[in-house]
This record gives C-alpha cells, structure tokens and sequence, in this order.
C-alpha cells in the first residue's frame, strides 16, 4: 500500500486517511473501532491492519468521548495523600471491589487523592488546593471516600451535580450514601471489655478532623469531629459506658493511619494512664501497632493488656485479634451498583451495612496490670 498523505495540519495521519487508502467510506472504518459488529471479521481486520501500516492510532479518546457524553471515566476521590490510598489494607480491599464491580461496564476508575499541606509551609510555597483536581476531573460521575463533612473537597464534588455516592459520609441529598453501622460496632466492642471487667479503657483514634492533630482528645477536639467514621466510632465507644459510671475513656488521637503511629500513641497512653487494662482502637492497624507496644513493655496480650482493633482486615485472623468485622468487599460491591444505577438515570437507595463483635484471643478479664517501665 503507498503512503497516505495525510488531510489534517500537522501531517497526521486521521480516520479520512485511511478510508481513502483503502477506497472506502468514512463510516466503514469508524465501524471497525466502535462497532465491529457492523462488519465481517476479515473486512474489519484489513481496516485494523492497512491503519497499522500508515501509521493510524485510533480514534481520539478525548473527541469521542465528547461525542457520546461520556468520559468512561468514575472518579473515587480520596481525603488523604495518594500513599495511604495503597498503603491502608482496607482502603486497598474496598478500592478493589469497586473497580471489580464496574470493569465489565466500560468504566474506568481515576483515584483523585488530596495532599494534605504542610502545616507550616516554607515561604514562596504554592497555595495548597485540594479542590483543583475534582474541579478539573473529566469523569461521569464520583465516589466519595474519606472526606471531612467540612471538606472543601466534599464541597466541591456536590457542586459538580455528577452521579455521586458518598461512602461512610453524613447523608446529603445531592448524593446516594453507603455505610457501615459503625457505631454499633463500636458500641459492641466497648461492651465487651465492659462485659470483661475492664474499667479504664485506652482509645486510638483515626484523624478527627481535617485541622490535624496527634494526641490526647480533649472535650473541646471532641467535639470538631468532622470525619463520621471517627465520630461515629468513638459515639459507640461512650455509649456503651453510659451506664458505667465508674468506667472512664482515654482518647488520643493519630494523623496517620499506621502500626507506627498506633504504637506510639499506645506507649504514650500507658505512660500517662498506667492504669488502662485494655485498648479500643479504630483499626485493625493501629491495633496492629497496640500489640507492638505491648510487647515493647513486657506486657502480656490479654492476660495484662486486652487490644480490639476495627476492620476485620484479612492478617487480623493470624494475629488472632480480637475485632469489630466489616464487610468492606460487600461495601465496594454496593457502591458501584449503586453509581451504575445513578449513570444510567434511575435513584439509588441508601443501605447501611451491618457490623459484628469478632471475639480471638486479644481479650480476656480485666486484671491488675504492673505499671509499665517508660521509655526513655
């Protein structure tokens, strides 16, 4: 075949180009890229094959989609820094089901994360905007995961008007929500400890709010809890103690959902409290990093300490911990059946998935626990 000499400016090579090369129409070609159905194998493999040889790509994806209405595109957006996104086990499960639940459908999935800014930037530091990419986000429609109920973030998603689903959010009525009953499980776990005999119970909790903090909670950072998977945690946690009045909680605060961050949160509790017999912790990691601690001071898991984490994640069964299970696979699978529902113009309901007490071999009876040697 000669070479084609392309129509357009800049010399490349375009759709046109090829159907002139090889004498047929416009519509033969297009149909070889966007609905090979409409042609015989062997006529649509020439067209695949003579496009190859000139030098032809394929339809811009940019064009066509603006000629359909659709991007192809489903934005999850993320309230924390990319790393954590594959960094937290349960993030990384729900972000698989989703993408599970919505391959089949022509549909792509874009994780648009949110740097947090330094705290204090250094000087001729770039304003820090963590709309700009939902703002400019080429998508049909998002997921919302993660995000303070005073976030700008959030704010600007709703303001889009796209299909969106909201996950583990306050309910908005621009927007389908799906949760977990994390207060129940929270109140569940509570009560177990309470059930057990223990009377001073240590909490580590997930960020609070979006002006970051690490460390003890005081009444006043209790009541700015603007992320409800936070808020709804540590309400479950009081309202199993409300008829206890002898019963007194601990919370202290992490930035950073990590084993490290809850080990040292935990060293810091049992410093401060030596009189705490059990920790509560908002996640399966931070409880990870509560066992780390333990054994740092000696301290025997359950007989002097009891831990219960949050999630259910896969490695908590081999750690035999004692956990508030989720279905976080269930959870992604309800929330892209739920944007497919909304992308093809029909409403969705809310659901709230159920939460249960998984009892291992982190607790066990309150006991008189040594103080422990403080480091450093």
């Amino acid at each position: 075949m000669p070479p084609a000499k392309s129509t357009a400016p800049g010399g490349r090579i375009t759709l046109r180009d090829v159907a002139r090369a090889l004498g047929v129409s416009v519509a033969t070609v297009s149909n070889a890229y966007n609905r090979p159905d409409q042609l015989s194998a062997d006529l649509r493999q020439r067209i695949l094959q003579a496009a190859r040889d000139l030098g032809y790509t394929g339809p811009d994806p940019l064009a066509r989609s603006l000629r359909r209405g659709r991007t192809g595109v489903l934005g999850v957006v993320y309230d924390a820094p990319l790393e954590y996104a594959f960094a937290d086990p349960a993030a990384a499960l729900f972000l698989g089901s989703v993408t599970r639940a919505v391959q089949h459908h022509d549909l792509n999935v874009l994780l648009l994360a949110s740097p947090h800014a330094a705290p204090h930037p250094p000087a001729g530091a770039p304003t820090h905007d963590p709309t700009g990419p939902v703002r400019s986000a080429s998508v049909d429609g998002f997921i919302v995961y993660c995000a303070a109920e005073d976030s700008p973030l959030l704010r600007a998603v709703l303001e889009r008007g796209l299909p969106t689903v909201l996950v583990d959010q306050e309910r908005h009525e621009e927007a389908v929500n799906i949760g977990i009953d994390d207060a129940g499980g929270a109140q569940a776990a509570a009560a177990h400890l309470l059930n057990l005999g223990h009377r001073q119970l240590g909490v580590l909790c997930l960020e609070l709010s979006e002006q970051r903090a690490s460390g003890p909670v005081s009444p006043a950072r209790e009541a700015q809890v603007s992320y409800r998977t936070s808020g709804q945690r540590l309400r479950g946690y009081r309202a199993a103690t409300q008829a206890h009045p002898d019963v007194t909680l601990h919370p202290a605060e992490v930035i950073h959902n990590t084993p490290q961050a809850g080990e040292a949160l935990t060293l810091d509790l049992l410093r401060d409290h030596p009189d705490i017999t059990a920790v509560l912790c908002m996640s399966d990691v931070l409880a990870q990093g509560a066992l780390r601690a333990a054994a740092s001071l000696g301290l025997r898991v359950p007989e002097d300490l009891s831990v219960i984490g949050y999630d259910d994640l896969p490695s908590s069964e081999s750690l035999n911990l004692t956990t508030v299970w989720q279905p976080t696979s269930d959870k992604g699978e309800q929330v892209g059946q739920a944007i497919l529902t909304l992308l093809a113009g029909h409403p969705a309901p809310p659901v709230t998935l159920p939460t249960r007490l998984v009892v291992r071999g982190t607790t066990a009876p309150a006991a008189p626990r040594p103080r422990p040697a403080t480091q450093g």
